[in-house]
């Protein structure tokens, strides 16, 4: 999923599948600009 905003495009990574490998949810996490501590 992609959405622009103003000069930038935000880029969304949404799975299609019920389990996520630990590699991409670490990829999601990064992208979203998130403290990996939100999420431990």
């Amino acid at each position: 999923m992609q959405k622009v905003i103003e000069d930038s495009t935000l880029t969304a990574i949404v799975p299609n599948h019920l389990s996520v490998k630990l590699g991409t949810l670490m990829s999601i996490i990064r992208q979203s600009q998130l403290p990996r501590s939100l999420f431990e």
